[in-house]
């Protein structure tokens, strides 16, 4: 007899310099049933996210701060400026309680440091995924 399969709770894209971090919070994500995209920076996210003739559908975005080529402010600088209503969460391996609470001012959901446990990172995309569906159900009527 097969299961049949999970609906997918939704897609969250990961962007961190480091492979390793990557591939731990997908193994999360994608067992909690996430669907997850990866980009290794700022710059790749942007064009992941602004790649074809429709910008991709993803439901948040996980981001690390400090990264080459366009690190986490800038990409959430522009997230913010082109993407308002997507849910962003920082996942970073260097608090900073003045960053983290200028990020918040700003509209970032959560400020996560790695390396974070398991249930808080799935709590978290779920909230954030959560606030996304009611956002857009607002504006499906």
């Amino acid at each position: 007899m097969f299961d049949a399969p999970r609906e997918q709770l939704g897609r969250v894209l990961v962007v961190d310099d480091e492979p390793d971090i990557r591939k731990v919070v997908r193994t999360h994500l994608e067992k909690a049933n996430y669907e997850v995209i990866e980009a290794e920076n700022g710059a790749e996210a942007i064009k992941l996210l602004n790649a074809g003739d429709n910008p991709m559908y993803v439901d948040m975005i996980l981001c690390d701060i400090r990264m080459p080529k366009l690190n986490g402010i800038e990409a959430i600088e522009y997230f913010r400026t082109e993407y308002p209503s997507l849910p962003l969460v920082v996942l970073t391996g260097f608090p900073d309680l003045q960053m983290a609470t200028s990020l918040l001012k700003q509209g970032v959901l959560d400020y996560l440091v790695k390396p974070v446990e398991k249930e808080k990172l799935i709590d978290t995309v779920r909230k954030a995924v959560d606030s996304r569906l009611v956002f857009k159900n607002q504006f499906a009527t």
